[in-house]
């Protein structure tokens, strides 16, 4: 018998306009692939391009070894936050396809809607965090696979 796989996203209304939403992608089989500069690079390149095609700010970005964490929000009301994701995934996977054979994302990613109460601040910070959580690092500071397309992080405290 086959399983029936049950929906996890939300409505796509869900994701549109001035939402902000926490997305995880990860690389399947926990493949390391954001180590180094240049590919961090790339994916950063295409992220922000698509961004800018959907009309979508990004409280933060951060590229661990084997996945993605990205807090985004629609600047507008013609703002798709699903839409980004797929343009996002669909642009790296394919040239994932063409420079780094048997590397892939998983089908799928996590998001979380917030909530009109919910502190962004909170959740960015939590996001900086993981590197050090990690190991990675001892300051998120230092930690160099991560962005934003709203704030200056050098102001930030520790």
């Amino acid at each position: 018998m086959v399983p029936i796989r049950t929906k996890h996203r939300l409505p796509s209304e869900c994701y549109k306009g001035t939402t902000c939403c926490v997305f995880t992608c990860c690389v399947k089989q926990h493949v390391s692939l954001f180590v180094n500069e240049s590919i961090f690079c790339i994916f950063e390149r295409e992220l922000i391009n698509a961004l800018n095609h959907y009309d979508i700010d990004a409280h933060v970005y951060l590229f661990m070894p084997d996945h993605i964490h990205i807090l985004l929000q629609g600047k507008s009301d013609e703002s798709d936050l699903l839409g980004v994701m797929k343009y996002f995934k669909q642009k790296t996977g394919y040239w994932l396809s063409k420079n780094k054979k048997g590397v892939s994302w998983q089908k799928e990613y996590f998001d979380h809607v917030l909530r009109k109460d919910e502190d962004i601040g909170k959740h960015v910070k939590y996001i900086l965090g993981n590197p050090v959580r990690a190991g990675l690092t001892d300051n998120w500071k230092e930690y160099q696979f991560k962005g934003t397309t709203i704030y200056n992080f050098d102001t930030w405290d520790s």
